[in-house]
């Protein structure tokens, strides 16, 4: 079932988000000091593009370090693509089979604020 809501996912939202999130990876990439951010912006990229089956945790030894991170990455990139996953859901949840994939969106915009100190692992 995960591989065909990724499927549907990948044509509908993921790529869409996933070219979001490599765009701002690139950005960071591009202003050297935000390497840190670029990496964990492609990470969660590739979560995006293929989201069911995995699921994001807290890691134990992250910080007051993380915190002052995601502080930054809303303020240059966070707050877009937590937009882009807000509307993708809505539009998403316009109709019944693509309301499990809205919901999938809408469960993304935390990490997609709050990157650092996160985690992908299968579920």
């Amino acid at each position: 079932m995960s591989t065909i809501l990724n499927i549907i996912w990948l044509i509908f939202s993921g790529f869409w988000l996933w070219l979001g999130y490599m765009f701002a990876a690139l950005l960071m990439f591009v202003l050297i000091i935000t390497i840190p951010w670029g990496i964990a912006s492609a990470r969660v990229g590739m979560y995006a593009l293929w989201p069911f089956g995995r699921r994001v945790v807290q890691r134990s030894d992250a910080g007051a370090w993380s915190f002052l991170g995601n502080v930054v990455w809303v303020l240059l990139a966070g707050i877009w693509l937590a937009i882009g996953h807000i509307v993708s859901g809505f539009l998403l949840c316009v109709t019944i089979i693509g309301i499990p994939l809205g919901i999938a969106n809408f469960k993304m915009v935390p990490v997609s604020l709050a990157p650092l100190g996160k985690e992908i692992v299968p579920a």
